[in-house]
């Protein structure tokens, strides 16, 4: 492991914490987006998955990286629909990027989060051009891998990987849902960004801001 591949110490607690007030305040907007192109719950989905997060944070106290993000994957799981379990099991998987005390490594986060994203594809059979979380989450390991692999340090690798997430997302906007409760109305759905996609845009946002200290941008969801 070089410098460039590490990770602040405090990563778990500020990425989880960011998360938290960054999807907590775009509430509103993914669930409009939900309402134009689904069946409108997302929203309220958001708001009570991040209720719930407050709540296990408050009861477990957490400290490492791994019961931090534990604390958002209990979260989700808690909520009903198809968007709560498909984002509990990817926390899950990225809350496996470290065990005991460190934080994680570039390379482990990297990995943990493609894992994220053979889970979420294994079990909401979508793929990429589903109009889908995926859309997002494809491009963004793609492109933290190639980063990782080029050497660059964590706030760059998770900076290129947060654009390649947020252009994706909203790209979504000029296609046709194959999966999720958008593809049951069709062509209604376009030209409506899809909210699964602009919310692991803001999770992958969210990161990066845990490594840089910077603030995510949620203007561009609507």
């Amino acid at each position: 492991m070089t410098i460039n591949d590490t990770l602040p110490d405090d990563f778990g607690r500020s990425f989880i914490r960011g998360l938290r007030d960054i999807l907590g305040g775009a509430a509103e907007p993914l669930g409009d987006l939900d309402r134009r192109a689904g069946d409108g719950d997302f929203g309220t989905n958001v708001r009570t998955a991040m209720k719930l997060a407050d709540r296990n944070i408050e009861d477990s106290e957490p400290s490492s990286y791994r019961e931090w993000v534990t604390a958002m994957y209990m979260a989700w799981l808690g909520v009903g629909g198809t968007s709560g379990p498909l984002f509990g099991m990817f926390f899950r998987d990225l809350a496996k990027a470290a065990d005991g005390e460190d934080a994680p490594t570039l390379a482990q986060f990297a990995d943990a989060l493609g894992a994220g994203q053979a889970t979420v594809q294994k079990y909401g059979e979508a793929k990429v051009g589903d109009k889908t979380m995926v859309d997002a989450l494809d491009p963004a390991v793609t492109a933290l891998r190639g980063a990782v692999d080029s050497g660059k340090d964590a706030s760059s690798a998770l900076a290129e990987a947060e654009q390649a997430a947020v252009e994706a997302a909203r790209t979504t906007a000029e296609t046709v849902a194959r999966r999720g409760r958008a593809s049951y109305v069709g062509d209604v759905a376009k030209g409506v960004i899809d909210p699964g996609a602009a919310a692991m845009a803001l999770v992958i946002g969210a990161a990066r801001a845990a490594a840089d200290g910077g603030d995510v941008d949620t203007a561009w969801i609507g």
